[in-house]
């Protein structure tokens, strides 16, 4: 049995999985009316099929059954269940306290499913190129405050097509962009009191249903600024998130997998939820259930929109039961998918759960965020580290991934301080997000120059503009596939918050009009640069030469002393230079 809506021959058929409900309850809305459906058991599935092509139509599932939380049977009939297998939305979603409320009906508080039937796309090779440059972009992020982009257009995916941005992306040399959760997600229900949103979108329901404030056309918008971008040489991957719900704890909303079958959730011996993401539950990727569904919204997103890859957040959590097993059925499921097989893989390697870091662990296809990459690297420019650490890092980490580099190399990413960030702020600064100050990363190696935030000295400010430049070179040097955070190019600041998830406002709204254009310029110039030999950034060439900054060779003495300022490396097809002394980075 195949869940989701089928719409052929002028038929519709629905079927959700529920395993332990006693009744399932199909309803369709039109206007303001409900039409209920009774759905025929078959396993642990439900199905109906009607008479009719219902593309365009709003559904949504009612569940009945035994009202037992303790026991993992969260049954409501007065709950209006979100199908997971929805691709489209007639709505965000908004916390209400009636979610959470046994025998309130939530009708009126829940966006409804939209029948789609997209035609698949012919499947092409990726575009992307291992060691070429991903630039991370939240879509309102990076579009609604761009002066080009027509104001019906901001902060949709849609913009992402427009000219502005697309030559942006092509003056950068980027292979792919990565765009940040587009998945409809509910806002943690501690934000609402605060005023405040989530603007991230790491928060999902159902994993395929697109978000329409992002992607108000739905499947067809997003296949068509796929299309644009592919047109354009660029690859879109799409950060997923498959490691757990905004259902959250036991506290939270009832909105899909928890109103049909809780046991998607991974449970301790006791039967609590384990909360290996930080987020109130995990999805249990020892359910065989759970692994299917994630199969079919990867398949989804490539078969009817033709992305490229996908980055997962928190990606231990896929190979979780309840450890983490290097060889998880997930991997060898995906390895086997005729759609999926040839993606672009990355992994962030880690979650907050017992032996949660898995930085090298996952499989030799798949590339990971390296996160010793950031930290080191801003380390030594900061003078805390060494050459030693900081050459292993540029030469593709293999004391990590071994000869042929997996590392996805970077400085920042959407949480952390931006890089302009860590070089004017020693102290995060998140006093916005309402939880006085405690959220966020306390230890960022970051250093503010001499002094903290925002200032007119000139000394300070060109001390900042020269590590920002050398951190840009270390990272273009660097083997592996690199990454950008959108901004990063050009000195985006958040004011010192580094963890701006719930600031979708200025803070995190990219500000075109006063970019520091030079330094957007000396980026594109490295891009290009890199981009003229990215063969060579796949794995560390053995023929090179290591050479201290006077052009003698490195000693052991050398790699060890801390007084060791930087280093030259060089063969016949590049070379480039690492000076602290300066600050310099780049190509020699």
């Amino acid at each position: 049995m195949t869940p989701g809506v089928v719409v052929a021959d002028g038929k519709t058929r629905f079927t959700v999985r529920s395993p332990r409900a006693e009744a399932l309850t199909l309803c369709l809305f039109e206007n303001d009316g409900e039409q209920q459906v009774v759905m025929a058991r078959w396993g642990d599935f439900w199905t109906v099929e009607l008479p009719a092509d219902l593309t365009g139509s709003r559904y949504g599932y009612r569940a009945s059954g035994e009202w037992n939380p303790a026991s993992g049977l969260w049954f409501d009939f007065e709950k209006l269940l979100v199908d997971p297998h929805a691709m489209e939305l007639d709505g965000s979603f908004r916390f209400d306290q009636s979610l959470s409320t046994y025998g309130v009906d939530t009708a009126s508080n829940i966006p409804k499913g939209i029948v789609a039937n997209p035609e698949p796309l012919a499947k092409e090779t990726p575009r992307f190129q291992q060691g070429g440059l991903i630039y991370e972009v939240s879509v309102r992020g990076l579009t609604m405050l761009h002066p080009d982009v027509p104001d019906a257009l901001r902060g949709t995916v849609a913009a992402l097509a427009h000219p502005a941005i697309v030559n942006h992306l092509k003056r950068l040399n980027v292979s792919a962009i990565e765009l940040m959760p587009i998945v409809a997600w509910i806002d943690e229900r501690h934000l609402p009191p605060l005023g405040l949103n989530n603007a991230w979108g790491y928060n999902p329901v159902a994993p395929m249903a697109l978000d329409p404030r992002l992607c108000p056309g739905g499947v067809a918008e997003l296949r068509k600024t796929v299309a644009a971008l592919h047109a354009a040489g660029i690859g879109v991957i799409l950060d997923i998130v498959l490691n757990h719900t905004g259902e959250s704890d036991v506290l939270g909303p009832v909105l899909c997998l928890r109103g049909l079958d809780d046991a998607t959730y991974a449970k301790a011996p006791d039967g609590s939820l384990i909360n290996d993401t930080g987020c109130g539950n995990t999805l249990d990727f020892a359910n065989p259930a759970v692994r299917a569904l994630a199969l079919d919204t990867l398949r989804h997103f490539v078969k009817h929109c033709g992305i490229d890859g996908f980055r997962f957040d928190l990606a231990t959590i896929l190979a979780r039961s309840p450890g983490f097993f290097a060889d998880a059925p997930i991997f060898a499921e995906i390895a086997a998918d005729p759609w999926l097989s040839d993606r672009v893989l990355i992994a962030e390697p880690w979650d907050i759960g017992p032996g949660g870091y898995q930085l090298g662990a996952f499989p030799s296809n798949w590339l990971e965020w390296n996160d010793r990459f950031r930290d080191d690297v801003r380390r030594f420019w900061r003078g805390d580290a060494g050459v030693g650490v900081m050459a292993t890092r540029i030469a593709g980490s293999a004391d990590v991934f071994g000869k042929r580099s997996r590392s996805v190399n970077f400085l920042a990413a959407h949480d952390g301080f931006t890089l302009a960030d860590g070089l004017a702020y020693e102290h995060r600064h998140n006093w916005a997000n309402g939880e006085e100050n405690r959220d966020g990363h306390g230890e960022n190696f970051s250093w503010n120059n001499g002094v903290e935030g925002e200032t007119r000295n000139p000394d300070v400010l060109a001390a900042r503009t020269a590590y920002a430049r050398a951190m840009l070179g270390t990272l273009f040097v660097s083997t592996g596939t690199i990454l950008l955070t959108a901004g990063d190019e050009f000195g985006r600041s958040q004011r010192g918050n580094n963890n701006a998830y719930a600031q979708d406002n200025a803070i995190t709204w990219v500000d075109w009009e006063t970019r520091d254009r030079a330094l957007e310029d000396y980026t594109c110039q490295l891009s290009t640069w890199r981009n003229e030999r990215i063969s060579h950034f796949v794995e560390f060439p053995e023929n090179g030469h290591w050479q201290r900054l006077d052009g003698d060779c490195m000693a052991v003495e050398d790699w060890q002393s801390p007084e060791t300022a930087g280093l030259r490396w060089s063969n016949d097809d590049y070379a480039f230079v690492i000076d602290r002394t300066s600050p310099f980075a780049g190509p020699a």
